[in-house]
Parts: C-alpha cells; sequence; structure tokens
C-alpha cells in the first residue's frame, strides 16, 4: 500500500563544496498538475534540466518553488588590468602631454578610471566547479526527499480526514434507508394522496393517463438509485485512500458524483426527514471535496 501525500510542504537544505557555499529552498503547494519553478543564481543554469527531471521523478502534482543561492568563500581577490583600455588611455595621455604643459598622471589616478581595473573572484577550476555542481544536485535530492516527507505526514493527516467523512456519508446513507419516509406503506400512503389530489383537481383523467401519472409519482418518490450509487462512491473512495498514491484527481471526480446524488435525493424526496439527510450528505461531501483538494 502506497502512502497518501498532500500538495502542500516545506524543505531546506545547504552546505559547503570546496569553495562554495549553497542552499537550496523549496516549497509546494496545490495545483492540477505538475509545475517546477526554479530560481537560480547566473551562471548555474545547467542544473535547471536534472533539477526538472528529479522533480518529476519524486513528485506527481504541486507547483514546486525551488530556489537555490550559491556564494564562494575564502577565495583572494582577483585583480584584473584592462589591457586594451589602458593603452588606450596611456596613448590619449601622451597626446595630451604633447600638446599642453601640465603634470603627469599619478599611477592611482590612472586605475581609478572607469573600466581599467576589475577586482573580483580568482577563477575557479573545472573540477572544482564540476564537484560543487555534484554537491548541490545532491543537496536538491536531499531537499525534495525532506519535502516528500512532509508530504506524506500531511497526507496521513488527511487519510484520517477522508475517512471520518467517508464514515459519516456511510452513516448518513444507511439512515436514509430506514427512514419511515421511504417504508412502503408511507410511499403507497403518499402515492394515493397525491393521486387523489389529482383526481379532485380534474375529472378529465382517463385510465391510461392517471396510470402514467401514478407511475411518475412513484418514480420520484424513489432514491434507491441514488442511495445505491451513493454506497458504491464511498466503497470506490475507501478503496483508493486505502491504496494511497497520487488519487487526488480520481477522489475529486468521484467528490463531485456524491454531490450529485445526494443533489438528487434532496430534490425527490418528499419526505421531511429524508430531505434533512440530503442536506447534510451535501455539506460532509463538500467538506471530503475541500480536503481532497489538498491531495497529490
Amino acid at each position: 500500500m502506497m502512502a497518501l501525500s498532500s500538495m502542500t510542504g516545506f524543505a531546506r537544505a545547504s552546505a559547503a563544496a570546496g569553495s562554495y557555499g549553497w542552499a537550496w529552498e523549496l516549497k509546494s503547494v496545490n495545483a492540477k498538475g505538475l509545475e517546477l519553478r526554479l530560481r537560480l543564481p547566473p551562471g548555474w543554469d545547467s542544473l535547471e534540466i536534472p533539477a526538472r527531471n528529479r522533480a518529476s521523478v519524486v513528485l506527481a502534482r504541486g507547483t514546486l518553488y525551488a530556489s537555490l543561492t550559491v556564494s564562494r568563500e575564502g577565495v583572494a581577490p582577483a585583480v584584473r588590468i584592462n589591457e586594451q583600455a589602458l593603452a588606450a588611455v596611456l596613448a590619449v595621455i601622451g597626446d595630451v602631454a604633447r600638446r599642453i604643459d601640465a603634470a603627469p598622471p599619478s599611477a592611482d589616478g590612472i586605475l581609478a578610471l572607469k573600466g581599467i581595473m576589475e577586482v573580483g573572484e580568482a577563477d575557479e577550476g573545472e573540477e572544482d566547479r564540476r564537484a560543487a555542481e555534484a554537491a548541490i544536485m545532491a543537496g536538491f535530492d536531499a531537499a525534495l526527499a525532506g519535502l516528500s516527507e512532509m508530504r506524506r505526514r500531511e497526507g496521513e493527516a488527511l487519510y484520517r480526514v477522508l475517512a471520518s467523512r467517508l464514515d459519516a456519508l456511510a452513516a448518513l446513507a444507511a439512515r436514509a434507508e430506514s427512514t419511515p419516509g421511504r417504508r412502503p406503506e408511507a410511499v403507497r400512503a403518499r402515492l394515493a394522496d397525491q393521486v387523489a389530489q389529482l383526481l379532485e383537481a380534474s375529472d378529465r383523467f382517463d385510465a391510461d393517463r392517471l396510470h402514467q401519472e401514478a407511475i411518475l409519482i412513484a418514480s420520484k418518490a424513489d432514491v434507491r438509485e441514488e442511495l445505491d450509487r451513493l454506497a458504491a462512491h464511498v466503497s470506490q473512495a475507501r478503496a483508493l485512500i486505502e491504496a494511497g498514491g497520487p488519487v487526488g484527481r480520481r477522489l475529486d471526480f468521484l467528490a463531485q458524483e456524491l454531490n450529485r446524488e445526494a443533489n438528487t435525493l434532496c430534490a425527490k424526496s418528499n419526505d421531511v426527514e429524508l430531505t434533512n439527510i440530503g442536506l447534510e450528505l451535501k455539506g460532509v461531501v463538500e467538506q471530503f471535496r475541500e480536503q481532497v483538494q489538498n491531495l497529490e
């Protein structure tokens, strides 16, 4: 048996690999399908495809927001001189010096000019970069496993809620089965009363028309099919939550069918108690459907 999983969860993983420090933050929310929204720092776009592939293996539904931050620590700064820009500036300085009598510029003044000197991080080695990418993807796997575990724990809580709602639906269906208004003698009495009202309203009913009206009244009073379908849907829903796995969509469809039967029961009922049971059924079905929306 597979466990049920919620579509909501959160996980974080962080560590260091060589001179790189990294951190993943993962958050998932409800969605009709599976969607991965990645936010990667510049220069790390190569991780997008493997991250999408791994997420699709672990998750079936939900929108996954995955954010990666990467920094380099303990790396000595590297000073770079833009040789072309420096040569151009020196050429201009030499040309100006031949035209006017001015003190020669200082070295720090020249280096302070925009674009001449750049201070940044030392170039990374290819092996260090590959090792960092491997460590970061291993961290993604760890965060994904943590997210999946949180979704599973929430799925366990949803299982208990859904099971209790199905118990309530079964109990209401049993009450509907045993309502006095569904007993044959009660149906016959209502039918006789309605036929009498028809006869009082008009004396032009022929025997065939009266027979057809009686059949119509009797069929509207019978909710046997609705109760049978309610029982079948509840049984199927129980089987799905027991089997587990990504069953949210199928349960959502069953919730719609349960609501349809509850509506029909209310519409056909000529008995106050049965109508009240139908309204209670609608309320419990709505509670069931709301919880199903959170399932994977």
